[in-house]
């Protein structure tokens, strides 16, 4: 295909070669990788300021998404590149092979910085969705961190740099300047721009923003970081959020009542909620609103078919059209799949014969963990629906990013995004937080609170 850019694409393309190390904040959908690539020709072949890039990715995204898009466009598809990944011996085998490109998982980059040590030949580091690095206590940040005084050029990808907030941007852009403009070190940042929330003692458990913080991390990072907002640029289908809710048999009710306040005052004798433990019961809850539930020895344990019964109503509703469902936990796969496979052809995302096949109409309910979709995969061509039968447990990067696969450029039909929500139950705390955009540790431990206070 010949890449003829929005005038935003082109403005990105401009900005990445300009600056020798930069973050790209751009929203889901809006061509991130065409983006890149395009940098990344012109910085090779026509400026020669480029020998080798190394580009880190989520394992999926390494594999087929970079390797697509490369061969996909005109202008890119002389680009060669290797794939480190698999095995050691494969690792290594692509290391040594010449090539443009590299590709490599985030989960083999410590192993790549101490494969090379000081003789690290990439001349340009990509890294594809960026928040993937924001603990600075991860040995991928950690490793990267040594080696990145010997790198010319960086871009850092990603639609969502905060999922959790502000205090989440430290690591993220100390790999691009190191620690220039928000401070060497994460207590420098910290003393600069937060204070304090949660803790006990010495233990802080998060880190809120000093007053007018926002605006000075902002205008602090402007002059590497672009940032753009999808829909200043973009001409996309509507999309609608709606809620399709179903009421549980009275006696689950009860059960679920009396599930829900054992696990909240167990959880309170310990007198300090942290966010692991609430996510611990959260988890429950949430499989419960599903319909089943791992026991202490991590069997299932069934409890009600409502959300069963509700997904195969919208399937019908359908009439027919491709639906996307997303479901979290693997039981809840199991279910669906078991109740809906006699009248539906079901796929899921194994491969990239099932990205083809859904987007060529071959399946009608597409079984998806949103986290094995979260980046880079194009599925917006086989189908404009999507059901949530599980929203995911407090994650906003996670919905946001699932949701985009559908919601993105190149779908030509206004997309539908259904939540199955159970009345009475920690489905509408989780959808009223994924509403307000507020789903960190704090909104869900707030949310337990008033319910042991109720």
């Amino acid at each position: 295909m010949r890449f003829n850019p929005h005038p935003y694409q082109q403005a990105a393309v401009e900005w990445a070669i300009e600056k020798p190390k930069t973050g790209l904040f751009l929203p889901m959908g809006m061509g991130k990788t065409v983006i890149t690539l395009t940098a990344i020709q012109m910085l090779m072949y026509d400026r020669f300021e480029v020998t080798k890039a190394l580009i880190i990715a989520p394992i999926r995204v390494a594999r087929s998404t970079w390797p697509n898009e490369i061969e996909k466009w005109e202008h890119t598809k002389s680009l060669t590149y290797a794939q480190i990944l698999g095995d050691k011996q494969s690792r290594v085998r692509a290391v040594q092979q010449e090539a443009d490109i590299y590709l490599i998982n985030r989960e083999n980059v410590v192993w790549l910085v101490d494969y090379w040590k000081s003789e690290w030949p990439y001349d340009l580091v990509v890294i594809d969705e960026l928040s993937g690095f924001k603990s600075p206590q991860a040995k991928r940040f950690k490793a990267l961190r040594r080696i990145m005084p010997l790198v010319d050029r960086f871009i850092g990808l990603t639609g969502t740099p905060t999922p959790k907030g502000l205090p989440d941007l430290w690591s993220q852009v100390y790999l691009m300047d190191q620690g220039r403009r928000l401070g060497k070190t994460l207590t420098a940042f910290r003393q600069r721009y937060l204070i304090p929330g949660r803790r006990n003692g010495h233990v802080v458990y998060d880190w809120e923003l000093q007053p007018d913080a926002k605006r000075r991390i902002i205008e602090a990072i402007s002059d590497i970081c672009m940032s753009l907002k999808a829909e200043d640029w973009l001409s996309l289908p509507p999309c609608q959020y709606l809620q399709y809710r179903v009421q549980l048999p009275s006696t689950v009710v009860s059960q679920y009542k009396q599930f829900e306040r054992e696990k909240i005052l167990a959880l309170s004798e310990d007198e300090v909620i942290t966010g692991a433990n609430a996510g611990v019961v959260s988890n429950k809850l949430l499989q419960f609103t599903g319909g089943a539930i791992y026991d202490e020895e991590h069997k299932v344990q069934h409890i009600h078919d409502a959300k069963l019964d509700a997904l195969e109503d919208l399937m019908e509703s359908a009439n027919r059209e491709s639906v996307m469902v997303f479901y979290y936990f693997k039981h809840e796969y199991i279910r669906i799949r078991e109740r809906m496979q006699q009248s539906y052809r079901i796929g899921a995302i194994e491969g990239i014969e099932d990205e083809e096949a859904w987007n060529n109409g071959e399946i009608d309910l597409l079984l998806v963990h949103p986290a094995s979709v979260g980046h880079g995969l194009n599925l917006q061509y086989g189908g404009s629906i999507i059901v949530w039968y599980t929203l995911p447990n407090w994650n906003l990067e996670l919905y946001q990013q699932a949701n985009a696969r559908l919601h993105r450029q190149g779908q030509t039909k206004p997309v539908r995004i259904y939540h199955i929500i159970a009345e009475g139950t920690i489905d509408e705390d989780v959808m009223r937080s994924l509403d307000k955009k507020d789903t960190t540790q704090k909104a869900l431990i707030e949310a337990l609170k008033a319910k042991i206070e109720n």
